[in-house]
């Protein structure tokens, strides 16, 4: 066995091992079963535990004390007469708790931000993976259609060439175009496995995955239309981007950042209650504590300066962000009319067309009527032309889905 039949055996063996499942049960399973969305999940969880604990103040302090040597009586712990205790609380000032819980909420709003991106970009690529294997296995059928015929079209050159009915010349010709069919297999075959992979993980599901369409449903994708122009499409990016809307919430996030760092240089008094027996002023005697820090100087500053930084920085990122997808959303928009257009140009006339002129070449070769050259000059343009309508077809629904990509909205209809 050579290393081409060993290789197609392989690879066949694994694409035999599929099951059919339609794009909304491979979404399904996506929403269930991928790892690192459920993953991305445990941030919005952790930022929910953050704002718990901004909640939290600090405990409040116990201490007391006993006397540990009576130099008058000469006497250790002589504790009858020598003992007190105190409590105390911190006590927020500047309103430090307010900020800091604020800034924990924002913190989840960039969490639930950045998930909602992710999700977007996985369900992406949960979408073109599929339409590039379906688009694959359309190619496969269609190229192994094409090797049946001609495998047996070779075999009976290969008896004629045998007997000195035709020349060896045309037995090699035909063995070309069948190396070249096997070759578009094996390239196809290897997309194939490719693809499996990618929704493999991203579905979770072990065993091969076979899209399917109905034929209306390719139909209505290739001819849905967007419901604005370049324009309007950057707009509703701008509004439903969950990557740009993350960059503007980093802004605000920024600023709460700096005003809590602001309100850490207020000083906090420390409030409590303390109880004396005998080394005070009176007997038993109840005393108010109270305690705050002297600020002669701002204890925070360096924070402080570092979160105008990163308010001026997370706004030199988000209009770079607000540029990029701008220009990312007219480049995708403009590709995806280009090939709209291009295969708008191919009727389903001219595609009958070329079938019933296929079809016809097959019988006509097979009576004697057109040449070798003429026949593989033809099967060569066929078979490229074939496999580049598919790739126009797919080429459609990846732009049309990374339009969806960067709008994150219904656009289209």
């Amino acid at each position: 066995m050579n290393k081409i039949a060993g290789l197609f055996i392989v690879m066949s063996s694994f694409i035999t091992a599929q099951q059919r499942m339609s794009l909304s049960e491979c979404e399904e399973a996506f929403l269930k079963n991928n790892f690192q969305l459920l993953a991305e999940r445990y941030n919005i969880n952790m930022a929910d535990a953050d704002i718990l604990q901004a909640k939290i103040w600090e405990l409040p302090q116990a201490s007391g004390y006993i006397n540990a040597y009576n130099p008058q009586d000469r006497k250790a712990f002589d504790i009858g007469q020598a003992k007190g205790a105190e409590i105390t609380q911190l006590i927020y000032m500047g309103g430090k708790k307010k900020n800091e819980i604020a800034f924990a909420k924002s913190n989840k709003e960039l969490a639930q931000l950045q998930f909602s991106q992710l999700l977007a970009d996985l369900k992406t690529q949960l979408h073109a993976g599929y339409y590039h294997l379906y688009y694959e296995n359309l190619k496969l059928d269609h190229t192994n259609r094409q090797l049946d015929y001609m495998n047996d079209l070779l075999s009976a050159y290969k008896v004629q060439s045998a007997k000195g009915n035709v020349s060896l010349k045309e037995e090699v010709r035909l063995q070309s175009m069948v190396i070249q069919l096997n070759n578009d297999k094996t390239e196809i075959s290897k997309n194939i496995l490719e693809f499996e992979q990618g929704l493999k993980v991203l579905t979770g599901i072990t065993e091969g995955i076979q899209p399917y369409f109905s034929e209306a449903e390719v139909k209505d994708m290739l001819a849905a239309q967007p419901f604005g122009d370049e324009t309007e499409l950057q707009k509703k990016a701008l509004e439903n981007n969950a990557d740009y809307q993350y960059y503007l919430k980093l802004i605000d996030n920024s600023k709460l950042y700096a005003q809590w760092q602001k309100s850490l240089n207020v000083p906090d008094l420390n409030v409590g209650a303390g109880w004396d027996q005998n080394s005070g002023t009176f007997k038993n005697e109840v005393n108010l504590m109270v305690g705050i820090p002297l600020p002669l100087w701002k204890s925070n500053k360096g924070n402080i300066e570092k979160a105008g930084f990163a308010i001026r920085q997370s706004q030199k990122s988000a209009d770079f962000r607000k540029l990029d997808l701008e220009t990312r959303v007219q480049a995708v928009y403009r590709t995806w009319k280009v090939q709209h257009e291009q295969l708008s140009r191919i009727t389903s006339a001219d595609l009958e067309n070329m079938e019933q002129v296929y079809n016809g070449m097959l019988n006509n070769f097979r009576k004697g009527n057109i040449s070798l050259i003429e026949f593989a000059d033809f099967m060569d343009s066929y078979r490229e032309t074939a496999l580049q309508i598919y790739d126009m077809k797919n080429g459609i629904m990846q732009s049309a889905e990374q339009l969806n990509q960067l709008v994150q909205t219904k656009i289209f209809y």
